[in-house]
């Protein structure tokens, strides 16, 4: 992806990975540690992968629509933005 992003890919792996440090530590579940530490950890993972989509959301309306309508395709644009954001929502809900 292109540099002029405010995420680099490097920091979007970062996140992800420490996503998966979080997921990893469900395993408290197995341990019977309290709900309430679980839960927080669910909570926690859960910001962080919202947090992740969202950023990639960003890069990609930059990216995709600077071309998009720099070629004069504003609906075929609206159209993607539209697109991505409703993928984003789904996981989300």
């Amino acid at each position: 992806m292109p540099t002029r992003h405010k995420t680099s890919g490097e920091d979007l792996i970062k996140r992800l990975s420490r996503i998966e440090g979080q997921n990893r530590g469900l395993r408290m579940i197995a341990e019977d540690k309290p709900c309430m530490d679980i839960l927080t950890q669910i909570a926690a993972a859960r910001a962080a992968l919202q947090k992740v989509g969202s950023l990639i959301l960003e890069r990609h309306a930059v990216s995709c629509l600077e071309d998009m309508v720099s070629a004069q395709d504003r609906e075929k644009a609206a159209e993607e933005l539209s697109r991505a954001i409703k993928s984003l929502t789904h996981l989300t809900d």
